[in-house]
């Protein structure tokens, strides 16, 4: 503490009102928005509070949560427009969806958000210089999704039928159609089911399996990951291998996952939200992509599947399940 008394000396006032600056203000209780999918419970959003309560922001007392859960596009508006009325400091959200919404609702209150690709999806004008209101995460989810399919393929080789479970919110036409187009120079027939509420989602699974889909990818999308136990619990039924974005979903009884963890993106959109709460604006926040990505197995869903996963597949796995 003396070190860096002596340095904000050392360097004139301007280091010291600068450091004062960044620090939160006594007293005070910071206001956060949430507009999100996932319940407050879900691990990836614990992590996140988690990692502000080592910060210092510590709901209860001096962080306040507003908000609820939308799972509709049509409530997203009200919802956003809401948590601005109400005066928040930062706005809490993910997926394109309801990051726009909020993005409607303010130019000016700060928002946090994680996206497919927040740049594509004109969410951010650019990753270094996001501009605006808004920085977050980028999960680089067009590339991931080609590499699963291709792990799905290899995983299942007799499986001359693919689906594709996608949120057509999010998933774009031209990042489904490279899916397509990768399948077929493989001779591979491909289906694409589009999801966009919860009650869509268990049907668009047996229609896929009903034209003969032997293996499924599903796309990463809120809307999935927030009603992931459905998917996991139908494809079980209809003993369909599956492969998804989140290795947590593989601890949860998926067959196989590729990507980066998901509460440890949350913990890094935390750490930006700390940087607004201490002053700094979105538009000088680097907009963050994964660091680390994980395949994980289950051998023990494979086991139920009756599939055996081929050792080079398992030679590249950070995690099998047993």
């Amino acid at each position: 503490m003396r070190r860096r008394y002596l340095i904000a000396l050392l360097g004139g006032g301007a280091l010291l009102l600068s450091t004062l600056g960044r620090a939160q203000a006594p007293g005070r209780v910071y206001r956060l928005g949430f507009l999100s999918d996932l319940p407050r419970d879900d691990p990836s959003i614990v992590a996140a509070f988690d990692e502000l309560r080592r910060s210092g922001f510590v709901e209860g007392q001096n962080l306040r949560v507003e908000g609820r859960l939308s799972n509709s596009d049509e409530e997203t508006p009200e919802v956003a427009a809401m948590l601005v009325a109400a005066g928040v400091d930062a706005i809490w959200t993910g997926g394109y969806p309801r990051t726009h919404a909020a993005q409607q609702a303010t130019r000016t209150v700060p928002i946090v958000s994680m996206a497919d690709d927040m740049l594509l999806s004109g969410l951010v004008s650019s990753l270094a210089h996001p501009a605006g209101n808004t920085t977050g995460v980028s999960i680089l989810a067009t590339e991931l999704d080609g590499k699963r399919q291709e792990l799905l393929t290899e995983m299942v080789p007799a499986a001359r039928h693919i689906a594709i479970l996608a949120d057509p919110r999010v998933a774009a036409p031209e990042q489904l159609l490279a899916l397509e187009n990768a399948a077929q120079t493989q001779g591979l027939v491909v289906s694409v089911e589009r999801p966009s509420k919860p009650e869509e989602i268990v049907p668009a699974i047996d229609r896929a399996h009903a034209l003969g889909a032997q293996a499924l990818n599903v796309l990463a999308s809120p809307l999935l990951h927030a009603n992931r136990q459905l998917i996991l619990d139908r494809v079980a039924v209809l003993k369909l291998p599956a492969i998804f974005q989140w290795p947590e979903t593989v601890e949860a009884g998926g067959l196989a996952g590729y990507g980066p963890r998901f509460a440890e993106l949350n913990r890094q959109r935390a750490r930006q939200l700390v940087k607004i709460f201490r002053g700094i604006k979105p538009a000088d926040i680097p907009v963050e992509q994964p660091t680390r990505f994980e395949l994980v197995i289950n051998l023990k869903t494979a086991n139920a599947l009756g599939l055996t996963v081929p050792p080079r597949v398992l030679d590249l796995a950070d995690e099998v399940i047993e």
